[in-house]
C-alpha cells in the first residue's frame, strides 16, 4: 500500500515514515496541508496519515478538500487535540478515524490496516492463493505449509499480485503503489526485486507462480 504521511514537525514524520517503510508500505511525505493536496492530487494513496495543526492550510481543511476532490482512501486523522468536538469535527469532514499523539506506532499500524479493510472490502487481513498464505499484520509468507522470507517489498509485490491474481500487472502500476515518489521508472529495480521474489517463492517446487507476460507485465 501506498501512504501519504503529512505532518510539520519533521522528526515526527520521519520516525512514521521509516516505520512504516519498515514494514513494506510505500511512503511519501508531506510537510504542510498545500503540498498534501498536491501529492494527493497526482498520485495514488491507500491512506493519508493527516496532522490537524498545519502551516498554509490545516489538516480539517485538508481533509474537506481530499473528500471534495473525491479522494476514496482512508484518512487517519493525527493530533494532540484530545476534546471530543475537535474529533467529531475531523469525522465529519470526512475522516475515517482518529488518533490522540501520542501515540503506539502499533497502534497506527492498526488502525490503518482496519481502515483499508473497510475501503470496500478490497483487502483482507490475510490472502491464501495457489497455496500461498500471505499475512501482512506480520508480513509472513507461507506456501503449503513452508515458511518463505521475504524482505518488506518482496513481500508488497507478491500480495499486491495477490490481490490481483489472474491479472497481469503493469510494473508502472506496481511502481505506483509499491515504491514512493522517488522511484525512478527507469531503473531496473522492479525487475530486480521480482527476480529475486521468485528465486524464494519457487525455490524446491515445480510450479512457477508469477509469470510474464509481455507488454502487459506481472501475473499470479
Amino acid at each position: 500500500m501506498r501512504v501519504l504521511v503529512v505532518e510539520d514537525e519533521e522528526p515526527i514524520a520521519s520516525a512514521i515514515e521509516r516505520g512504516l517503510t519498515t514494514k513494506g508500505y510505500a511512503v511519501d511525505v508531506a510537510y504542510d496541508g498545500q503540498a498534501a493536496i498536491e501529492k494527493a492530487s497526482v498520485n495514488n494513496y491507500d491512506v493519508v496519515c493527516l496532522d490537524l495543526n498545519l502551516p498554509r492550510m490545516d489538516g480539517l481543511e485538508v481533509c474537506r478538500r481530499l473528500r471534495e476532490d473525491r479522494f476514496a482512501g482512508g484518512i487517519i486523522m493525527l493530533t494532540a487535540r484530545s476534546a471530543i468536538r475537535d474529533r467529531i469535527e475531523g469525522l465529519d469532514q470526512g475522516a475515517d478515524d482518529y488518533l490522540v499523539k501520542p501515540f503506539a506506532f502499533s497502534e497506527l499500524l492498526a488502525r490503518i490496516r482496519a481502515v483499508t479493510r473497510r475501503e470496500g472490502g478490497l483487502r483482507e487481513p490475510v490472502l491464501n492463493t495457489r497455496g500461498l498464505e500471505l499475512d501482512p499484520n506480520t508480513n509472513r509468507a507461507r506456501r503449503d505449509g513452508r515458511d518463505i522470507h521475504l524482505t518488506p517489498k518482496e513481500f508488497a509485490l507478491v500480495y499486491y499480485l495477490a490481490r490481483n491474481e489472474g491479472r497481469a500487472v503493469p510494473q508502472e502500476e506496481l511502481l505506483e503503489h509499491i515504491w514512493d515518489e522517488h522511484a525512478n521508472p527507469f531503473t531496473q529495480t522492479v525487475k530486480v526485486h521480482m527476480n529475486n521474489l521468485r528465486r524464494k517463492l519457487n525455490e524446491g517446487f515445480d510450479e512457477q507462480l508469477i509469470e510474464t507476460i509481455r507488454g502487459k507485465g506481472y501475473v499470479l
